[in-house]
């Protein structure tokens, strides 16, 4: 029992994604409690479960069956099956009746059939997961599983919707970003040609990383859009990681060079700076390979767990090496400052790189944390809201980026009078005593 209540409590940490017909397969397992599949139902939800090649060793007798099967439970559901598992009023998630029974074994013609198939329909609309409980200790299964949980949409002959009832909507949402950033590359060319004199090459970069991400919202789109009305992807998913795995490259990328102050402060990078690119580069690969098991394996894969810790923390990583650079161009304009004799135009750079530094921070924290917070806490009838709040952060991040570091003549650098440059030297001054 301490194995399945750890089980238990790993999954009532972890939410699931998957939102379409997902086929799972077991080979020889053993496992007490193996999550399927998670969805939002309204009150016509429907669960279609198919199972085949199915082979249990060794064969248990009839009765011993009762104890292997598939149910729905909610996320409060698992809090009072955990309480009753360890007051011991029961022995086997089973026989809790917090539980909604999909399926049982002991229902089988016979313990050698080899397939079955089974409908369940819910009325009560809430957050299920599918999950397939084994609590006979030397049980091993071997079976294919294609499971398919929709709802029914009203007026419209019983159409089904196979995304999630908090996440229906996510189709409209991705699309309209996607022209949103469309717009912005529109905008962006039309800045570069009419500012073309003072184009630098970090600014086509810039033009890059917003071509790709309309590119990924649009793909997304028409991923969710297809899973929504069939349940499956068809090819789009392929597309969506492939201009997501550009993006989230060039991304980081764009964020180190911006950091360092190439193209348009200095020609060239450092070698420290090349070594931050070095590790941001092959970690947001990792990171890439890690999302795509995550997404269509679910925490069926026994080391789906270990996926999602290896994502996690390639994540933490990149996003802290991309502030190293803007720690030192900070700190080299201040030194530069005390130098070259031109306080003024090192201290506009100097504070317009702590700022960059605030924002890098505020949109790492809010796109990691508060946006997972929010799908935390947030109804799963609003699910999408929390996936539309990093989005609008991350439209708002990518908007302040390309004004702060727009193409510009510097004009203003150098018909800075006197007294604005003492003032500058003074402030410097300050600043320095401050730190001391």
């Amino acid at each position: 029992m301490p194995l399945l209540r750890h089980f238990l409590l790993l999954f009532s940490l972890f939410s699931l994604a998957a939102a379409e017909i997902r086929f799972s397969e077991f080979r020889s397992d053993f496992r007490p409690i193996i999550p399927v599949d998670e969805f939002g139902f309204t009150p016509r939800g429907q669960l279609e479960l198919n199972v085949t090649h199915l082979s249990l060793s060794p064969t248990p007798d009839a009765q011993a069956l009762s104890n292997v099967g598939f149910f729905l439970c909610t996320r409060d559901a698992w809090m009072h099956v955990l309480q009753q598992i360890e007051d011991g009023e029961i022995n086997c998630v089973l026989r809790s009746e917090s539980v909604k029974k999909v399926f049982i074994f002991d229902q089988l013609q016979s313990p050698a059939a080899s397939e079955f198939n089974s409908f369940y329909a819910e009325s009560n609309s809430d957050q299920y997961t599918l999950v397939f409980a084994n609590c006979l200790q030397q049980l091993r299964v071997t079976m294919k599983v294609r499971s398919a949980m929709y709802n029914l949409e009203d007026g419209r002959a019983n159409r089904r919707d196979y995304l999630s009832a908090g996440k229906t909507v996510l189709p409209r949402v991705y699309f309209l970003l996607s022209l949103v950033y469309f717009v912005l590359v529109g905008i962006w060319i039309h800045v570069l040609y009419k500012k073309r004199a003072t184009v630098f090459r970090i600014h086509f970069f810039m033009l890059t990383v917003v071509i790709l991400k309309a590119l990924n919202l649009l793909c997304e789109a028409e991923d969710k859009y297809y899973i929504k009305r069939t349940g499956s992807a068809h090819g789009w998913d392929v597309l969506f990681y492939i201009f997501s795995f550009l993006k989230g490259i060039t991304l980081f990328t764009l964020l180190v060079l911006i950091g360092t102050g190439w193209s348009f402060l200095k020609p060239y990078l450092q070698d420290r700076e090349k070594k931050v690119l070095m590790i941001v580069i092959p970690l947001q690969v990792v990171a890439n390979i890690a999302q795509v098991v995550i997404d269509e394996t679910g925490p069926l894969a026994q080391d789906w767990v270990t996926w999602k810790q290896v994502f996690l923390l390639v994540d933490v990583i990149c996003c802290c090496a991309v502030l190293f650079p803007i720690v030192w161009s900070i700190k080299n304009l201040r030194e530069a400052a005390r130098t070259d004799g031109k306080a003024a135009v090192n201290l506009m750079k100097l504070t317009l790189f702590r700022h960059y530094y605030i924002v890098v921070i505020c949109y790492i924290y809010f796109t990691r944390v508060v946006a997972y917070a929010l799908e935390t806490i947030t109804s799963y009838r609003y699910l999408w809201t929390s996936v539309l709040a990093g989005e609008v952060a991350t439209l708002a991040f990518y908007v302040f980026t390309g004004y702060k570091f727009k193409p510009e003549a510097h004009n203003p650098y150098f018909v800075i009078d006197d007294e604005e440059e003492e003032a500058a030297a003074v402030q410097l001054k300050l600043e320095d005593e401050f730190e001391m």
